[in-house]
């Protein structure tokens, strides 16, 4: 299941959820936008930023980070991007939280010492998404995120019955078909080895015309093209060198670059 590409659209189409998750809510938490923010000085990418309003006041930026396996350099990764991008843009923001999500407490990092200066601070809020309430009393946006680490077998009913639940509800924060959306992403994603139909039928809605359906078989597509012109590579590069031809040449042949011919030399 891919999760960071799950929650980049979740994010990107919902940014206020991130505010039904920490204590600091800002005041005009419906008007922030979600980024994706490259610090040009280093490789470092910030995943999820959340940024105010340009007539907000006080400017309160969120970074966000959704971790989904253990990385013991996460705190030190996570810290150091932020504080760089502030850095970069120390006179536009007042003032900034962290927000880290955990689907279980197993998976934060052990050593919670090295940056105590933040961890138990008011700065940083960490969420355990599993520890959260489950009941129909949440907002809508915390079961959303439930979801995405609820179990096979339990995971297309909650689907079904969150699904219900936006269409019976009032909703002012996102457009029910955009929520609906979300969730049929979770499940495409989930069930990849289903066809379109049992998805349809375990969700009780139809997929076919719904945007996460086409792009899900646009991706699809995609990634056979990559994995059958990968199989070709591998077989027919060796057998192209020894006939002369130069990587530059096969890369040419191939429409490729050639990086992709020369992991096959």
């Amino acid at each position: 299941m891919k999760r960071d590409s799950i929650y980049y659209q979740i994010f990107k189409r919902f940014p206020a959820l991130i505010f039904e998750l920490v204590d600091n809510r800002p005041a005009q938490a419906q008007n922030y936008r979600f980024e994706s923010v490259e610090v040009k000085e280093t490789t470092f990418r910030i995943d999820g930023v959340f940024l105010p309003p340009e007539d907000a006041t006080p400017k309160v930026i969120f970074f966000a980070e959704v971790q989904f396996q253990k990385d013991e350099g996460l705190y030190h990764r996570f810290f150091t991007e932020s504080l760089m991008y502030l850095n970069r843009n120390q006179s536009q923001y007042d003032d900034w939280y962290c927000v880290v999500i955990f689907p279980s407490r197993s998976l934060e990092p052990n050593d919670k010492r090295t940056h105590r200066i933040f961890l138990n601070s008011d700065q940083v809020q960490r969420i355990y998404l599993e520890e959260l309430n489950t009941s129909d009393t949440q907002p809508i946006g915390i079961n959303l995120m439930q979801l995405t680490i609820a179990s096979s077998e339990t995971m297309a009913e909650q689907a079904k019955q969150l699904i219900q639940r936006v269409k019976l509800e009032e909703i002012s924060t996102l457009p029910k078909n955009e929520i609906i959306e979300i969730i049929t992403t979770i499940a495409v994603y989930k069930f990849s080895s289903l066809s379109r139909e049992e998805v349809e039928a375990m969700l009780g809605i139809t997929l076919e015309e719904t945007r996460v359906y086409q792009e899900a078989k646009a991706e699809g597509r995609e990634q056979g093209l990559e994995q059958g012109r990968d199989e070709i590579l591998k077989v027919a590069v060796p057998l192209l060198l020894e006939t002369g031809m130069s990587v530059e040449q096969i890369a040419q042949q191939f429409n490729v670059a050639v990086e992709s011919v020369e992991k096959y030399r």
